[in-house]
Formats: C-alpha cells, sequence, structure tokens
C-alpha cells in the first residue's frame, strides 16, 4: 500500500501538522514506512513523531506511507536549494528518471519547462510534485495510468493519489487530475497547463494490413519496455484475445512468463483459460473461489476503489485475486490487457452505436473512452494492486499505442454488422504474430461475467435482502468512516 498527498496552506501559514495527522490515520500495520519532503529540507524512514519535532514551518508539504520502504519502492526524490521534487510511479523509456529531472539541478529557475519535458518525453506510469514556499506544482502520465486526485477549500489546496486522503483533509469533491497535464497550485487554488493529451482528429487512410503491421511494431516495443530488467512477470490471464497478445509477446522478450488466471469455481471461462494456456505453451497458475469468497473480498474493493459503483466493484474483485495472488507468488509487476476494449472497438455498445449511427458517432465515443480511461478503469486497477504492493503494467495503456488507435478509422475495429467479432486490427496483429487461431478469433466476455462474479454480487446482495446498488452503496459509505 502507498499514498502520497500534498498539501498548500493558501494562507501561508505551516502545512506539516496538516501531512502529518493525514498520514497517521491511514493503519498499514508495523510495517509502515514514511517520508516527509519540504522545499527546505525531507526526511526519510523517520518516525512521524521525530519529524513533527523537528520544528518545520512551511506552507507546502509533500507526504508518504508505504508498507515498502521508501528507498526501494517505486518514490525518487530530489533536493533542491529552494525547492524539492517527489515522483512516484515508473518511467520506461525512452531516458531515465535522473537524465529526466537532471535539469531541474541546473536550472531549477525554469522548472516549468523542465517539469514540462518530462511529460513531454517520458513514456511510463507515474505522477511527480514540486514543492516550493506558498507553491506546488504537479503533473501525471499522458494516459492517467498512475492514479492522482486534487481538490480545494477555503484553507487548502491538496494533490493525493488516492480520494480517502483528500476527504480526511476536508475536501469534500476530490477530482480526477487531468493526464499529461500540468497542475499549479497557489494561495488562490489551482491552473493547469495540456502538454501532451490526446486530440480527436479525422480518420487516417489506412488498410486493416497497414494497420495491423504498424501496431505490431508499437505494441512490441511497449511491451519491451514494461519487462525490461525483470526475470519474469506475471499476466493477469482470461484465456481472451488482450492477455493473450500481452503474455505472448512478454514471453518473446525472453522473460519468464507467469499465466495467472482466477475465477469462481465451475466458470466456462477456466477451460477456455487452459485451453489458451496450452496453446501458447505457457504455464498457469489457477485460482478458484466461492460465493463467500466474493462476499468477505467485496467490502475490501469498494474501500479500495472509492466508488459505491456495483459494476467496478464486480471487476475489481477477480483483479483484487490476481494481484493478491502474484504478491504471494513475490511477482514484482503484473501485466494486464487494460486498454484494448477502449481502443480497438471491444464493446458490444460500439456495434450497436456503430449500426444506428454511423462509424463518425462510434469513433468519437471511442476516443471519449479512451480520453476518460482514467476514471472509468485505470484508476481501479492500479488502486487494487498497489494495495498489494505489485506493480500494474499495462502495454496498451501507452501513449503511443493510444495515440495510433484513435487516428485508425472504424473499419479497421469493427464492421457495420451486429455479429462482427470487434477488436479487428489486433486480432490481424495475434494473427501475424502467430498467435494459435483459438485465442485470435476469440469472441469478448466481460470479466464480470466471464468470471461469475456478477451473479454472485447479485446472489449476496439477495441475501442481505437489498438490491445490488443498496448493498454496495452501504458498503462504501461503511468504508468512509
Amino acid at each position: 500500500m502507498k499514498v502520497t498527498v500534498a498539501v498548500l496552506d493558501k494562507h501561508g501559514d505551516s502545512a506539516v501538522t496538516t501531512v502529518l495527522n493525514v498520514l497517521q490515520s491511514f493503519d498499514v500495520g508495523q510495517v509502515s514506512h514514511f517520508a516527509v519532503v519540504t522545499s527546505k529540507k525531507s526526511f526519510f524512514e523517520k518516525p512521524l513523531g521525530i519529524v513533527n519535532r523537528q520544528g518545520l514551518d512551511t506552507s507546502a508539504v509533500l507526504g508518504c506511507i508505504s508498507t515498502r520502504p521508501i528507498a526501494s519502492s517505486s518514490y525518487d526524490f530530489l533536493q533542491l536549494e529552494e525547492a524539492a521534487v517527489a515522483f512516484e510511479g515508473r518511467v520506461y523509456a525512452p531516458v531515465p528518471k535522473a537524465a529526466l529531472t537532471e535539469q531541474l539541478t541546473k536550472e531549477p529557475q525554469h522548472c516549468e519547462t523542465a517539469l514540462q519535458t518530462i511529460i513531454e518525453q517520458a513514456d511510463g506510469d507515474y505522477a511527480f510534485w514540486m514543492l516550493k514556499e506558498g507553491w506546488i506544482a504537479a503533473g501525471r502520465d499522458p494516459i492517467g495510468v498512475q492514479p492522482l486526485y486534487y481538490g480545494e477549500n477555503h484553507d487548502i489546496a491538496a494533490y493525493a493519489t488516492n480520494r480517502t486522503a483528500l476527504w480526511r483533509l476536508g475536501i469534500e469533491n476530490p477530482t480526477s487530475f487531468p493526464p499529461g497535464t500540468l497542475g499549479f497550485a497557489d494561495k488562490d487554488g489551482f491552473k493547469f497547463k495540456p502538454v501532451k493529451t490526446l486530440t480527436y482528429t479525422p480518420p487516417k487512410q489506412i488498410t486493416l494490413d497497414q494497420a495491423a503491421q504498424e501496431l505490431e511494431g508499437l505494441l512490441v516495443e511497449s511491451v519491451k519496455r514494461r519487462v525490461q530488467g525483470l526475470k519474469e512477470v506475471a499476466v493477469a490471464f482470461s484465456g481472451g484475445l488482450d492477455s493473450s497478445v500481452v503474455a505472448f509477446l512478454a514471453n518473446k522478450q525472453g522473460v519468464k512468463v507467469n499465466l495467472l488466471h482466477v475465477s469462481l469455481e465451475n466458470q466456462p471461462e477456466t477451460e477456455e483459460a487452459l485451453e489458451a494456456s496450452e496453446a501458447l505453451d505457457l504455464p498457469m497458475q489457477i485460482h478458484l473461489y466461492k460465493d463467500s469468497d466474493v462476499e468477505a473480498t467485496l467490502p475490501k474493493v469498494v474501500e479500495l476503489i472509492e466508488e459505491a459503483d456495483p459494476i467496478k466493484a464486480a471487476i475489481g474483485v477477480p483483479f483484487y485475486w490476481a494481484a493478491e495472488q502474484a504478491a504471494e507468488a513475490k511477482h514484482k509487476a503484473l501485466l494486464a490487457g487494460q486498454g484494448a476494449d477502449e481502443l480497438f472497438g471491444g464493446y458490444q455498445r460500439y456495434v450497436n452505436e456503430n449500426c444506428k449511427d454511423g462509424a463518425e458517432k462510434v469513433r468519437r465515443t471511442m476516443f471519449n473512452d479512451v480520453v476518460g480511461i482514467h476514471e472509468s478503469n485505470l484508476e481501479r486497477d492500479l488502486k487494487i494492486t498497489g494495495f498489494h504492493d505489485v506493480e500494474l503494467r499495462c502495454p496498451f495503456a501507452s501513449y503511443e499505442v493510444a495515440e495510433f488507435a484513435m487516428a485508425l478509422p472504424v473499419e479497421c475495429k469493427i464492421e457495420n454488422k451486429p455479429d462482427t467479432l470487434r477488436k479487428l486490427v489486433l486480432r490481424k496483429v495475434a494473427q501475424n504474430l502467430g498467435v494459435p487461431a483459438v485465442i485470435a478469433g476469440k469472441p469478448k466476455k466481460a470479466v464480470q461475467y466471464s468470471t461469475g462474479i456478477n451473479d454472485a454480487v447479485k446472489r449476496i446482495a439477495k441475501k442481505h435482502d437489498k438490491t445490488v446498488n443498496e448493498y454496495v452503496g452501504e458498503l462504501f459509505s461503511r468504508s468512509k468512516t
């Protein structure tokens, strides 16, 4: 588990006690690790009581809490003469984080330019903050894989990697920080500067074969970057197209691939996953659960996703199990196929809209879904895996892949008929790569239905004499107390 929160006192008063109090409100057991960062001095792995006795007096403070030692996790810190930088997450390419922040050391007076360069050049999943007296800047990766929220009230402006921290600061309606953007908080509140964001453009003229060839190169590079330096990696595996392509490409990079399949007992998806793993010739661990496991897991999932959303909760349960199993097996990273459905037309509603309203309308819908994928999917999944100290890496959720996919014509994704297979260009990539035909031609199934979780949640809610909405809403209310 990790939580990062940065607070600016709008009146110029000290924000130190405010940050320390919110860090102490999180119960992470006896293995807690802390960092407190200010523009002039920072403390690492010191008990918060000791930090509180240092007499710090500054209006801009950042604090981190983690179940892993701060020094060995995905944090980086840079102390400048009158400022400090904190970086959370990972940069995969093309240059290391140290090189990106070097400009800050050389020319701290031009910090905005240097922070902008990080977003422009870094392929990664990250958030960062820069603190000066009376001012905190922040940035987020262009797709929004790394969770980050912001909000303000009369006294403070704050950023945090979950909503709960902001709620505990008295900020009632935290907002998801816009991906690919720089944010600046001062006594007057927030200002934002878009740096690297997706834009809607007319479809490029390209054939399905050409699109598949280009997409293959982008996916190979994205997976290569996300497994670089790893000897082995886990893959959240359903046996479907998306997770199979990710597993296949990771295996081609020479990394030992461990497929993780989770589901309720007696679901047909498990047999299909077995068939797919055998076709890929990759080892797979199968973990099957009961309704009682769903009932036990659901409250924690609702707490982690910080929403009373039954669909997100149902999707989150199997993801929680996959991350839990990855952590028990000592895997540092978990690969997943998140993003492929939005990018390549994987949902039936896209087909329905295409048949009803035409290609331009559904193309705009797909674009809006990709732009909003950080709120609809990624934040949920990263908060769940982060709780287990497992790093989720999503090769489809790279800016280069998303930018290319958004420029494709609809015909490269779905046909204008109700029974189209969907994700046509990704299926063509799979065929070209040599992914077995039993996988490349497999229809899409939503995870909450294919694993049986959706029906299990209905049964559990009925047992408690509630609708699903009522039951999940009650769990959410309890989680906030």
